[in-house]
């Protein structure tokens, strides 16, 4: 992605990541034409290194296409918002827009076996719903069985990532304005206020 150095964060990439875990995975299909899914990935320790743990419906044709094709692009989107003119002590001025995005370049291996499947599941509900985990438990061994061949689940490798913070950095000027428009805002320009804040833009 385009990626001009004041907005070049890779330090916030995990944290965006684990916050915002809904990704679009975008690989080629047959024809060469880009196929996206919106699936959670899980972002996880492998020593030494991250990987991303996901997985799709088996009916879904992405995870043939991983395994003709492994390599692909995760993009996992953050807050983002309009930002006005009225932000700036002067009019000669354009709007924008602020938002935070990583992009992630991964290699897809495919992970076999009903144990492999339902160990990612039960890393995904520990994050997402952990009470839901003793309903796991009880469900009976045919219905689990079937939940489990109806996924196929893959670990991502990460290969290159990319984090784009775009926040104004580079117009200091801006910066008071735009945390009490967005601080007082709806919930995405609130969180782009306390980005600010963890960026130390606006104390």
């Amino acid at each position: 992605m385009y990626l001009p150095p004041q907005f070049n964060k890779p330090e916030h990439a995990h944290t965006l990541m684990h916050e915002h875990p809904l990704a679009q995975l975008i690989s080629n299909n047959n024809e060469g034409f880009p196929f996206v899914t919106a699936l959670p990935l899980k972002l996880d320790k492998k020593d030494p290194e991250f990987v991303l743990l996901g997985h799709c419906a088996k009916p879904n044709p992405h995870w043939k296409y991983l395994t003709q094709r492994p390599e692909a692009l995760a993009i996992f989107t953050g807050p983002q918002a309009f930002m006005s003119t009225r932000v700036y002590p002067d009019l000669v001025r354009v709007p924008t827009w602020n938002y935070l995005t990583v992009h992630a370049k991964v290699r897809a291996r495919i992970l076999e076996g009903a144990e492999a499947k339902d160990a990612l599941l039960k890393q995904l509900i520990a994050d997402h719903d952990a009470p839901y985990a003793a309903q796991w438990r009880s469900l009976s061994h045919d219905y689990t069985e079937k939940m489990l061949n109806g996924i196929t689940a893959f670990e991502l490798e990460l290969l290159d990532v990319q984090c784009k913070v775009k926040l104004n950095q580079h117009r200091p000027e801006s910066h008071e304005a735009m945390y009490k428009a967005y601080a007082s805002g709806n919930e995405q320009e609130k969180q782009l206020a306390q980005w600010m804040t963890r960026l130390g833009l606006y104390a």
